[in-house]
């Protein structure tokens, strides 16, 4: 049995589960709502306080459903309860992020701003520096935990960071390796 799978999912007060034909999942809370179709096979019940997610046998392809549905279940739950947040730190000279209205424009050394404007159900905020050295913070929010990590992955690759002084747009407590760079001249 698989140890994520067989772990009931506890719903919050004010949290609404609704399961349709198909298992079509729409979880509404406070922060909003969400729905998702996932996979038919696997039965999810739902007791009123908790929710419990089994499977119909234990072959391969109902093995490995089983733990990916309970996630996604419980992803939704917590979605639509206390949200999902993704920091990005930019860091380099004169790379920066502003907001401009609900976008953000991203300076990273092009020679030209690149405007990233948020798909529905998102929100950017921006936290300044306090010192130079250290890096300007952009945090992605929204209730869906794959989409929120979707966007920040795409305001990443817009610089990534680079190995040999680190600038770049990372997300936070990512290591970047770095390289030494050229040992010296030679004689």
């Amino acid at each position: 049995m698989s140890r994520i799978g067989k772990q009931p999912i506890n719903l919050p007060k004010g949290v609404d589960v609704q399961i349709a034909e198909g298992n079509l999942l729409t979880v509404k809370g406070p922060k909003g709502t969400l729905s998702q179709a996932l996979p038919a096979s696997i039965n999810i019940e739902n007791t009123g306080t908790q929710l419990l997610v089994t499977r119909p046998t234990d072959g391969k392809e109902h093995r490995s459903l089983h733990g990916l549905t309970r996630t996604l279940l419980a992803n939704m739950v917590e979605g639509v309860t206390n949200g999902f947040t993704r920091v990005l730190e930019v860091l380099g000279v004169g790379y920066r992020a502003a907001r401009e209205g609900k976008n953000i424009v991203v300076f990273v050394g092009y020679s030209h701003p690149i405007r990233v404007v948020p798909p529905e159900g998102i929100a950017f905020e921006i936290i300044e520096r306090k010192t130079a050295s250290e890096p300007q913070q952009v945090i992605v929010k929204g209730i869906d935990k794959q989409l929120v990590g979707e966007q920040a992955a795409k305001i990443r690759a817009l610089r990534p960071p680079e190995p040999y002084k680190g600038y770049g747009i990372k997300f936070q407590g990512e290591r970047v390796r770095r390289k030494a760079g050229k040992a010296g001249k030679a004689k």
